[in-house]
């Protein structure tokens, strides 16, 4: 069994710019979407909400999946499994990074993100941005989460015995 690192991301645009994030990585300085890693018990949807406001200070509500990304294995040797979102901010689009890593968080034209690429964390960084701009959307109904594998049998039980 592979050690799989499943991380969030979020594609959030405004006026033709995208919010990303620079930051200390393993390398040297790096460019990211906001990003990071699933922690125990939390919803995917929950994470990128979280993770938007650690690393830009700002309440990201999800509406749509933009796509879900495998790497296996990553530049580094590790395997990712990403799920990158799109939706809205709530509020100020003024940014306060509240993570210490997070050197500071920039709303970029795509040609300033494709100028920097060489200090992209990840390929997956244009990758995510390459989807989002071909209309690539996904219901967020698609996704299910659960702490209790047994009550979720027992709701899709009871769905499908009202389909009969």
């Amino acid at each position: 069994m592979l050690p799989v690192h499943v991380t969030v991301a979020a594609v959030i645009e405004n006026d033709g710019k995208y919010l990303m994030v620079e930051e200390h990585t393993s390398i040297g300085i790096g460019f990211n979407q906001p990003a990071g890693h699933l922690d125990p018990d939390e919803s995917l949807e929950h994470a990128v909400k979280r993770e938007v406001l650690e690393e830009t200070g700002l309440n990201f509500t999800p509406e749509s999946l933009v796509g879900i990304y495998t790497l296996n294995p990553a530049s580094n040797g590790r395997y990712y499994q990403r799920f990158c979102f799109t939706g809205k901010i709530e509020g100020t689009l003024e940014t306060k990074p509240q993570d210490p890593d997070i050197i500071a968080a920039h709303w970029m034209t795509l040609d300033e993100i494709l100028a920097c690429q060489e200090l992209h964390r990840s390929g997956l960084t244009v990758k995510c941005l390459e989807d989002y701009l071909n209309g690539q959307r996904y219901s967020l109904d698609t996704l299910h989460h659960s702490n209790d594998e047994t009550h979720l049998q027992k709701q899709s039980i009871k769905s499908l015995n009202q389909q009969l």
